[in-house]
């Protein structure tokens, strides 16, 4: 039996992810966290989750006795803590939180030569192959369509473009072989001139309780190519991330993705 840690137990994604580790098999919820003034501290994290009492209570930090795999839904400065935890404690770690500066990235890349890490931008099984969809169709088409990446989240996302979006046109550069630092436009205002059809577009909404909506654009004149996938419940993230932490409790260390995970690398 794989036990997990869940920090940030007593918002959206915690309480997802506590909901679907108590339906899975093979795995459970060892130990909850939320942060210091959080008024879930002591709470029962399956009564916050909805689920019912499981003696599992949200302290202040997760107890490195009481977990196998730590899985991260929060922001990265709490995220780097729990890698320090994991470091620590020898334990493995799910990654699903974005917005990590290239420091941190190469953090964590350092980190995972010593535990098993999956880090992902989407723990979505969905988004996953969607990345794999990606780069055929880049393969394929090449340098002869303009390529734009439109994301849409709730109002409450802090990072823009998100996550996924980037990861999705660094599948997309890869494969063309451009650097996507370098290729990458955000946004568009006032007189940009004529586009240019070695970059990558991105564009960004916010609003109300979308969940996360992105699309990938491949035009060209007469006829397009949109590559779309559609969250409607945090439920798809958990199962995804729980499904890697069984995978991740049986591997040594390395630094990972879902696409790993899903055994879509070949």
């Amino acid at each position: 039996m794989v036990k997990t840690a869940i920090p940030g137990a007593a918002g959206r994604m915690g309480q997802a992810l506590i909901r679907t580790c108590q339906i899975t098999s093979g795995i459970k919820t060892g130990a909850a966290s939320e942060h210091p003034d959080s008024a879930a501290i002591g709470c029962d994290s399956g009564e916050v989750a909805g689920i019912g009492a499981t003696g599992i209570l949200i302290e202040k930090k997760p107890d490195p006795e009481c977990f196998d795999v730590l899985i991260d839904f929060t922001r990265p400065e709490p995220a780097m803590n729990h890698l320090d935890l994991c470091l620590k404690h020898n334990k493995a770690m799910v990654i699903g939180t974005t917005g990590f500066s290239v420091e941190e990235k190469q953090q964590i890349a350092a980190a995972a030569k010593q535990i098993p890490v999956v880090f992902a931008p989407n723990m979505s099984i969905g988004v996953n192959l969607c990345f794999k969809l990606l780069a055929t169709a880049a393969e394929v088409l090449g340098d002869s369509v303009d390529i734009e990446i439109i994301e849409a989240h709730h109002r409450h996302k802090v990072d823009a473009p998100s996550g996924t979006a980037l990861g999705m046109g660094e599948v997309i550069a890869d494969t063309l072989g451009r650097n996507l630092k370098d290729c990458a436009v955000y946004g568009r205002e006032g007189h940009t001139g004529e586009r240019d059809r070695n970059t990558i577009g991105f564009s960004t909404i916010r609003g109300g309780d979308i969940v996360g909506e992105h699309t990938v654009m491949f035009i060209s004149d007469g006829e397009r190519i949109e590559i779309t996938h559609k969250a409607s419940s945090r439920a798809t993230f958990a199962s995804g991330a729980v499904r890697a932490a069984k995978w991740l409790a049986q591997q040594p260390a390395g630094l990972y993705t879902m696409q790993d995970v899903l055994g879509l690398t070949s």
